[in-house]
């Protein structure tokens, strides 16, 4: 294997300038076809708006330059992906050439789509304005935009995010720190999905929801197969096997964008406008250019990749067959990219009725007040943590089946707990409890404690990855890591080893609730819907990493005794107690503005919802603690019968030696004491 100290050496061989052709390229057609689209909706949407035209440059030049940093951001994130999970590792668990080179790919790709994301910041102050791009060009103005402008605020944070990742991609070799850098290249994304219509239609939930699932999809599948054409064309190792696995990658991320894609449709059209409307005839075009690409390259794909399995998982790839089929395939995409960024300046059809003002806030109207027949009589699909309940269970029931197939045993207890933890999971967020959180805090404090307190509880007593170590088969030797070697590393690695101490588990578990609701950042949180869907993901993250050290039935890089474990959850309860305590007696409104405006009419009183949330914040632990402490003794229980049964098993193996030696100290200390 070829040492990473040469690959600095050795990267710069391999045609360089076909890759930058390659990408001028694919940003040429995506600009190529979202400049004339854009243009036919240009000035309707600034006579909606009500600003005079800035100019050509900013028309012409904003649908282009986001087009080409989409683009971008795609081909970082994938790279990024082909350096974490398509090459292997060398022994000392830094990246060989091949990842190395993906990695700086990925970093120039960061580095570039930060440069873009900026300058997209005065180009939205110049659309917005009315002004030209060159009026909106000093740095005073920019400040304008960032502080008054949510777009551009969200292209600072979109640069910022994606520079980290560039600059971070070159200071580190470590195969860890690979797949650490493709997750903050993932993050940068966040902040589009907060743009264009998503953030202003009425159900704007759901709508930005889709949107950031749609975008990473769509990053996943153009940027993995753009770093699969560069990986084929520099002649890179295990083609093959990169292939399967981006196969596998695609798959799911075109049925992604197949599914959000349908559901921004719904959100947006009208069945009457989507052949009678620009925005919905763009829509059409879209999903027949989606479709075009799932038949067109899942079918090729599959083809060569029985292709090589008929051969031989060693034999030759026909590389440029192979690359001239992918080739087309990534013009198709970027194309595609271009008509998405031309349906976010297409302007939808006007709605047929005038919002409500909870409508416009929330992007969906209350039934009444909170009730048991409100709550489960009104659903709205939460689309990442409803879907992520419903893909958790979903892989862990696969699980079973694989082990059941082999003829393995499962504890039924363990299924009997996940399932639970994911349908209360799924209710909590995807009833109308989760509804309701968004509108009123007590409602939001009894959802915080069920998907904090409860849900945790029952999904660490799931044992999900002892399940996916004996269910996932191993990638061999020489291959890049799958699955199960993925999770392995994720338990055994530094920052898990830091994570899961039983008190830096404790501190971050309830510092959280401090920092959020005591920290000033409630405020902000509350009044966007990101936010609220943040709250809710770090709930449930820190909820599970403490219940998992503290009761989790799955291996942790960590082992304490159960007492040790007692002991830390018993000195974590006061500060749960005392949250409660504190935000009951509390008397300023926390997120006053957001809930004021909401203005529900059945909570005259928003210092008394507050109250009962506390209150709520009190009582709560009680449940979760009871299951907790019967865990523990259970646990107890096992540990001690264990070190019994491993007793007697040493004194069947030696004649209970150990028993006999005390017995003959007992007697020599009997005959001692006896003599004068």
């Amino acid at each position: 294997m070829t040492s990473s100290k040469t690959a600095p050496a050795t990267a710069g061989r391999f045609g360089t300038r076909n890759i930058v052709a390659l990408v001028l390229l694919l940003a040429a057609v995506a600009a190529g076809v979202v400049i004339p689209l854009s243009a036919m909706s240009a000035e309707v949407a600034l006579e909606l708006v009500g600003v005079p035209d800035p100019g050509p440059l900013t028309t012409a030049g904003l649908p282009a330059l986001r087009s080409i940093a989409e683009l971008l951001a795609a081909v970082a994130v994938g790279a990024a992906l082909f350096a974490a999970f398509f090459t292997p590792p060398q022994k000392d668990k830094t990246l060989d050439v091949d990842g190395y080179r993906m990695q700086q790919i990925s970093s120039w790709a960061n580095i570039a789509w930060a440069i873009a994301a900026a300058l997209l910041i005065p180009l939205t102050l110049s659309d917005v304005s009315g002004r030209t791009f060159l009026q909106s060009l000093p740095p005073d103005q920019w400040l304008v935009a960032i502080n008054q402008i949510d777009i551009a605020s969200s292209w600072r944070w979109a640069a910022i995010i994606a520079l980290v990742a560039g600059i971070g991609q070159r200071l580190t070799l470590s195969w860890r720190w690979s797949v650490i850098w493709l997750a903050v290249s993932l993050l940068s994304l966040l902040p589009v999905a907060a743009t264009g219509h998503a953030s202003g239609s009425t159900a704007h939930d759901l709508a930005t929801n889709s949107l950031m699932i749609h975008l990473f999809g769509a990053a996943f599948y153009v940027g993995g197969l753009i770093a699969l054409i560069i990986h084929t064309w520099r002649g890179g190792s295990r083609v093959a096997l990169a292939l399967r696995r981006y196969s596998v990658v695609a798959t799911v991320a075109i049925v992604a964008l197949g599914f959000t894609g349908v559901i921004n449709a719904l959100v947006r059209l009208h069945p009457g406008d989507l052949l009678t409307s620009t925005y919905g005839l763009l829509v059409v075009s879209k999903a027949l250019a989606l479709c075009l690409l799932a038949l067109f390259g899942l079918a090729i794909r599959r083809r060569i990749i029985a292709k090589i399995e008929s051969t031989g998982a060693n034999a030759p790839v026909d590389r440029p067959t192979l690359l001239r089929i992918i080739v087309v395939e990534a013009v198709v995409m970027a194309g595609t990219l271009g008509l998405s960024v031309s349906l976010g300046r297409t302007p939808p059809p006007a709605p047929l009725y005038v919002p409500t003002r909870q409508e416009a806030l929330l992007g969906f109207e209350l039934p009444g007040p909170f009730a048991f027949g409100t709550v489960f009589g009104t659903w709205r699909f939460d689309l990442v943590l409803g879907l992520a309940a419903v893909v958790l269970l979903g892989l862990y029931l696969w699980g079973l089946v694989r082990l059941r197939r082999r003829g393995d045993a499962w504890p039924l207890s363990r299924t009997a707990f996940w399932v639970a933890g994911c349908v209360i999971l799924f209710l909590t967020t995807s009833s109308g409890m989760g509804m309701y959180m968004m509108a009123d805090f007590a409602s939001h404090m009894v959802g915080h404690m069920l998907i904090s307190m409860l849900v945790p509880v029952l999904l660490a007593l799931g044992g999900p990855f002892t399940l996916a170590l004996r269910a996932l088969p191993a990638a061999g030797r020489g291959n890049p890591p799958g699955p199960r070697e993925w999770l392995v590393e994720f338990i055994n690695n530094p920052l898990s080893h830091f994570l899961t101490h039983p008190i830096v588990a404790s501190v971050q578990f309830v510092a959280g609730f401090y920092l959020i609701y005591f920290g000033g950042f409630y405020q902000t949180l509350a009044s966007e819907h990101l936010g609220h869907m943040f709250m809710n993901v770090h709930f449930l993250i820190s909820g599970y990493l403490f219940y998992w050290v503290i009761i989790g039935v799955d291996a942790a890089p960590r082992h304490f005794s159960p007492m040790y474990k007692l002991m830390v959850l018993l000195s974590s309860l006061p500060f749960h107690a005392f949250f409660g305590i504190l935000l009951m007696n509390t008397k300023t409104v926390l997120a006053e503005p957001w809930y004021s405006g909401i203005g529900l009419p059945w909570i005259p009183d928003l210092l008394q919802s507050q109250q009962v949330g506390g209150g709520v914040a009190w009582a709560a632990g009680e449940i979760p603690l009871v299951i907790v402490m019967l865990a523990l003794a259970w646990q107890w229980y096992q540990s001690d019968m264990r070190e019994a049964r491993r007793g007697e098993r040493q004194a069947d193996r030696d004649d209970d030696a150990e028993l006999k030696a005390y017995n003959e100290m007992l007697r020599e200390m009997s005959r001692a004491d006896r003599r004068p």
